[in-house]
């Protein structure tokens, strides 16, 4: 046999702690990776308030100020010192204050489990910053030549535009501009003022290194000559420094009967593009009633973690002016064809509503949006704003899309009958409270590409990019009608296309679109995304890096 090897006793003395150091690392590696395990339970995959919290000088305004002074007309109410509202059932409660979860890092949708940060990660800014400060040789207003009184049209989105359009057109001829008045006369008949709406006193002092604003016109003036002009559709800085600009000569008072699409959309100097921009994303701020009303709505919507807004564009209005029939009965489209054949100002009045329908031109119903949400993965538990007004047929045309999303929430579920109180008769102050959550929304969808839709589109882009899916909706047609014929079937096949569909329509970065190749004359200018839906490149640059910077600097 062979003799056993015996090792020298320093070297097993060394061994022996060797291996008792290499325990004691081991068991100090276990404990660190147990701690951070623990640790990280406390921290969530996707805050939920990464929108809200964003320090952005050009997000919708933080209102804790504006709440204070609401609170001292309205102590009696309280209702900023309630984060959920009075008259919500347990049912309809947020998940912290109910029995059943709502949050949940693995969500099960049409494709089985799908990655939470997929259903509501924003897209990649790609750098690009809010850029609209006015160039070097920009100065002063020039001494007014006159006055510009301007009477707006449409809804409140329509009207918004049509603003901003108006304080670049009195920069151009040097006017003072009247604050707006807005229009009382549309379908909605709305009696509010440019203060009921705006915060006044903020939008005439953003605006005084830009153009001089009174809120009325002098008395001395009132008898005045004054002229009445429908500025060109469209127009450049030609048509209004020669044409309208010249009109200085015969009057004082220049009266603009219309505010939409007066101002072109390209080609424009870049500092009267920032103006535009400037007077939208920054002067023209809510009234501070709405404001607090809506960080309220939209923080009892954060309480049910993050959540869709969705812009279903499905009221009266829509259906009569559109023509779009499809899932109604012969007597509701009955009705919308007497309603836009008895508004004058609507001038189609004969319409087909199957080939509106196969070219995408009608909003998506709510049993189609209800198809497309489970398409894109969102599982039923997802919490979803209306933003809206009030759908046509009501319960009978929502109860497929409440089946399969049952959190559907609105303004009037959220707030109580006393807090809508002071907006509830006046349209346009209802559609301010949808603008801001839908703005703050952590994903906003719009069932048709409307004045809200595109306005919200463009403020979300200004913000950063924020996540905003555009349904495509003639493409989206086709697969509804094979469902509805039973030719197909909701599953794998039909999400994993919907999402194909919709993989790059989302609200990445991208240039404002030109006009329709081949179209001409007004219609080319009518083919042009709008300037407010996209304001890339005007408004937007990409941010120069510190490492570029320092580079740059070494070149010197």
């Amino acid at each position: 046999m062979k003799e056993k090897m015996q090792w020298p006793w320093p070297w097993r003395r060394r061994k022996v702690v060797v291996v008792v150091v290499l325990r004691k690392l081991l068991t100090c590696a276990i404990c660190v990776i147990a701690l951070m395990g623990l640790l990280s339970v406390r921290v969530q995959v996707f805050p939920s308030s990464k929108v809200s919290d964003l320090s952005d000088p050009y997000k919708l305004p933080t209102v804790t100020q504006h709440e204070l002074n609401y609170q001292k007309l309205s102590a009696e109410k309280k209702w900023t010192q309630e984060l959920t509202p009075p008259h919500l059932s347990k049912e309809q409660a947020p998940p912290h204050l109910s029995k059943a979860p709502l949050s949940s890092h693995k969500l099960n949708g049409a494709n089985g489990s799908l990655d939470f940060e997929k259903l509501w990660k924003q897209p990649s800014n790609r750098d690009f910053v809010p850029c609209v400060q006015p160039g070097s040789n920009y100065t002063a207003p020039d001494e007014s030549r006159g006055y510009l009184l301007v009477h707006t049209n449409g809804g409140l989105n329509q009207m918004r535009a049509g603003i901003c359009d108006m304080v670049a057109v009195a920069r151009i001829i040097n006017a003072t501009l009247v604050v707006p008045e807005l229009d009382k006369r549309s379908f909605w008949q709305d009696t509010s003022n440019f203060s009921d709406v705006f915060d006044e006193d903020h939008f005439i002092n953003a605006l005084a290194n830009d153009v001089k604003v009174i809120k009325k016109l002098p008395k001395d003036l009132s008898s005045a000559t004054k002229v009445v002009m429908h500025f060109r559709s469209w127009s450049g800085l030609e048509y209004y420094r020669d044409e309208i600009a010249s009109l200085w000569e015969e009057f004082q008072v220049i009266r603009a009967a219309k505010s939409d699409s007066r101002l072109a959309n390209n080609h424009l100097p870049p500092d009267i593009q920032k103006l535009r921009c400037r007077a939208c994303y920054k002067a023209l701020r809510f009234s501070p009633k709405i404001e607090a009303m809506g960080k309220l709505l939209v923080d009892r919507m954060r309480a049910y973690g993050p959540f869709i807004a969705l812009h279903l564009r499905y009221e009266k209005d829509m259906l009569a002016f559109s023509g779009c029939t499809h899932g109604l009965s012969d007597v509701e489209a009955e009705e919308l064809r007497t309603i836009r054949e008895n508004t004058a100002y609507w001038k189609i009045k004969d319409i087909n509503a199957t080939e509106q329908r196969s070219r995408g031109y009608c909003p998506l119903t709510p049993t189609e949006v209800g198809i497309f949400l489970t398409g894109l993965g969102y599982p039923s538990n997802t919490p979803i704003y209306i933003a809206a007004g009030e759908i046509y047929g009501g319960d009978t045309h929502m109860a497929d899309l409440r089946s399969r999303y049952p959190i559907l929430m609105s303004k009037e579920k959220l707030a109580s009958v006393e807090e809508l109180e002071p907006f509830t008769n006046h349209a346009s102050q209802m559609a301010a409270l949808d603008y801001i959550v839908s703005v703050e929304s952590d994903v906003f969808i719009p069932s048709y590409s409307g004045n809200m839709a595109r306005a919200v589109e463009g403020h979300r882009r200004f913000l950063g990019h924020r996540k905003t899916i555009s349904p495509d909706r003639k493409a989206l047609v086709r697969l509804f009608d094979k469902i509805e014929k039973g030719l197909l079937m909701e599953g794998r096949k039909v999400s994993n296309r919907i999402s194909e569909i919709h993989k790059k329509l989302q609200g990445s970065p991208r240039r404002r679109r030109g006009p329709v190749s081949g179209t001409k004359g007004m219609d080319r200018f009518r083919s042009e995304e709008a300037f407010y839906v996209n304001p890339l490149p005007d408004c937007l640059c990409k941010r120069v890096s510190e490492n570029v910077n320092a580079s740059t600097a070494s070149m010197r």
